[in-house]
Parts: C-alpha cells; structure tokens; sequence
C-alpha cells in the first residue's frame, strides 16, 4: 500500500472545515484592512531563499527541499512566504502602484525539520505584508490586523512577543560585545553555535540547546546597544499598542531565524503548546527588497503557522464550525431524487448545511443515516408529498413532525435551527 510522505499529513473531514473557516475569516480580516491575495508560485529559484533569508540560517543550511530540474537549475519549495512577495514585487513592478502595497497570502510551505507536535515537513503559512511604509504606524497597522484576526477566532491567551533588533549598521557593535561577553564560555556551546561564531554569531541568540540558552541569558541584549533612531522606532509601536489596548511583552534575546529581519520583531506564543512553539512570527525588513536587487522599499509583515494555529484554536469556535447544524434531505420512492435535490439547494441557498441521500436508501435506513451524521432534522420528500407539492419536516431531536410547502421548507428550517439559539 502506498502512504503518504513523512511529514506531510491528510486533513480529512470534518476538521478540514476547520481550515476552511480559519482561511475564510483570515481572508474578512485582512480584506477588510485593505490586504489582497497574491497566490505565489510553490518553486522558486534556490537563490532566492539563500540571498534574502540567509546563506547561514538553519532553513537554508539544513531544511530546504531543493533539487536540480532537468536543465539543472536548482530549484526548491518555498520554505516561507515573505522572500517570494519581494521577489514579485520587483518582479511585477508593484513599487510603480499608489503606496502602499498591501498582500495577503495563504498556501503550503515546505521544510525538512524535525518532527514534533504542531510541525509538519509540508505546512501552511497565513501572512501579510505591507510594504512601502516606513513608520512605526506600519508596524502597528500589521500587529493590530494579527490581533484582530486572532481575536475574530476566538483567542485571549495567545502571547505576543516583541524585540528591537536595530538596523544592520548595529549589529557589528552587537557582534563584537556578544563574542566578547561569550568568549570565556565559547568552547561550551554546542557544535551548531561553535560553527555560527564565524558565520553568523546572531545565530547564537537563537538556538534552543539549553547551554547555549544559559550562557546567552546572560549577555548584554541588542535592544540595549541600537541607535537612538530605532529605539525610538519600537518604542513607538509599542507606546501605540498599548493606547490600543493590545498587550505585549519584550523578549530582549528574540530574533528570529531569518536574516532580513531588522528593528520590530515580534512572536506569538501558545501557552497551551509552551512558549517554544511559535504560531505566529514577523518583523520589519526595509533593506530585503534592495537586497534582491530592487530599489530601497521599506516593509513589514507576518506568518502564521496554519496547522498549529488549527491544533490550539478555542474550544468555542471548534463547536461551532464543527457541531453546525445539518438538516439531510430524504427522498423517498421512484422520481423524486431531483426533487430532493431541488430542496437540498433551497436550504444551501439559505446557508444550511443540507446533504442530500442518493444512495436509494428506504426511509429507516435513511433516517438511521442522518442520525449517524447528526442531522437536527430530516426533509422527507416522498412519493405522496411531491404529489402535495410539500415535504415532511422531522424534528430529530424532539421527534415531531409537520408536513410542509416546499417553497416555505428553507424558511421553516431556518426556524427550526435558530430556535436552538444556532445559526
């Protein structure tokens, strides 16, 4: 029997619906701060990800799916969104559109990591970016849509992390004070971070061996050694966060495993999966477009891992995407399939979720099926009641009946359902 390939999963019904909400209420939120999609190619040149997201990152260096086509470019499967907008924005001239440009995106990501609960080889990404806006508004704007989508799911505990990572002119004053604070200790760090000295010492900051953790606990923080202009940058979101009532907390040693990340950084934590386990991260990254080969745009936007998202959404809103009511659709004897079937679209007209039988089932087979489905009720259009031109509503939780018009069925039901307080 073939199985599907490690890391990568199928999401079946019903908690693909799920999904599908999220996407549709992500889509309301963002569409409605004035972010539109761009669908973004799966491949993209190798070189794309090793020049925006970093030759010596862990994605680059050990996770990417990259393969060599059959005129032998190399090629590799997006591992994350924000390099491939950047590229089409150059790409496709959008700097030439009013600024600025605000993208949405929603798809399949692809990473070769270590597998562990919420974390897939194949996963999906939820993002935005603005882009062309260099205030510290920007960055608020960005943090204000991710609150405002996580609240419409539902969310009040999720935590929102925040650090100042100055402008690349800072880090090599960084660098030197954080290798020179590390050096006694430097033969302690693991292999990984030993390799990073050189390479990439922000790396250290990063790692989650639990030495290594340790000895940069205690080292100076980049928030503390930014110019005056970036403190005053993050400064700003967050005094403006907090007018808005949107609560933050600084993480000093937060930096995130992407190189093109400077001044705002943020995360979002689960308590429930423990604050190692990132739903949802972002920053700002002015130089990245330039970088590419573009002109000097400043932007700023954000990530969200769709499938750990799924795994810790609120109990109130899984009941309510997942315990909808169902009303089935019965009918029953020769010529009435399309009837049914006319009634079923009535109800879907209406937003009720109606399924209709069509397997030739009698009417206690079918009656027993909607049970197993949890239908709240049943619209039996048999021989006789086509004749009437009516259908028979059965109440299946309280067990009553009433033979109904068919053109007054959708509204009928629609009672039926809100009586229950659902919709």
């Amino acid at each position: 029997m073939i199985q599907k390939v490690k890391g990568t999963r199928d999401i079946l019904p019903p908690d693909s619906r799920l999904w599908v909400e999220v996407e549709t209420v992500a889509h309301k939120v963002f569409s409605g701060f004035g972010y539109d999609e761009i669908r973004l190619p799966l491949l993209e040149a190798t070189e794309l990800f090793v020049r925006s997201v970093g030759e010596d990152t862990d994605i680059v260096s050990k996770e990417m799916y990259t393969f060599a086509d059959r005129k032998g470019r190399s090629l590799t499967l997006r591992p994350e969104g924000t390099a491939g907008v950047a590229r089409a924005f150059i790409e496709n001239g959008l700097g030439q559109r009013p600024q600025p440009v605000r993208l949405s995106y929603l798809g399949p990501m692809f990473r070769y990591e270590k597998m562990q609960r919420g974390r897939y080889r194949q996963f999906s990404q939820i993002g935005i970016e603005l882009l062309g806006a260099k205030t510290a508004a920007s960055d608020i704007e960005v943090l204000v849509v991710l609150h405002t989508f996580l609240s419409e799911l539902g969310f009040d505990d999720l935590i929102i992390v925040l650090n100042n990572l100055g402008d690349p002119e800072d880090r090599p004053r960084f660098i030197d004070g954080l290798k020179a604070e590390l050096t006694p200790h430097q033969e302690e760090l693991c292999g990984d971070c030993r390799r990073r000295w050189q390479a990439n010492p922000l790396r250290i900051l990063d790692c989650k061996v639990a030495r290594c953790r340790e000895l940069v606990a205690d080292t100076t923080p980049v928030a503390e050694v930014v110019s005056d202009e970036a403190r005053a940058h993050v400064d700003a979101v967050e005094a403006g966060l907090a007018l808005l009532e949107i609560p933050v907390r600084r993480a000093p040693r937060l930096v995130r495993g992407i190189d093109y990340y400077l001044r705002t950084v943020f995360e979002v934590v689960s308590p429930q999966l423990g604050e190692d386990t990132v739903i949802c991260g972002g920053g700002r990254y002015d130089r990245l477009i330039s970088d590419l080969g573009g002109s000097q745009v400043a932007a700023t936007g954000f990530a969200i891992g769709e499938d750990r998202l799924v795994e810790v959404l609120p109990e109130s809103f899984r009941r309510r995407v997942l315990e909808r009511p169902v009303v089935v659709v019965l009918p029953i004897g020769a010529d009435t399939a399309a009837a049914g079937l006319a009634v079923t679209r009535s109800l879907v007209d209406r937003g009720i979720s109606a399924p209709a039988e069509v397997t030739g089932r009698s009417l206690k087979a079918g009656l027993k099926w909607a049970g197993k489905i949890g239908a709240r009720a049943a619209v039996i259009v048999g021989e006789t009641e086509l004749a009437e031109e009516a259908a028979i509503v059965r109440d299946l939780d309280r067990g009553e009946q009433e033979k109904v018009k068919l053109e007054e069925v959708p509204e009928y039901v629609a009672r039926l359902i809100a009586s229950d307080g659902q919709t």
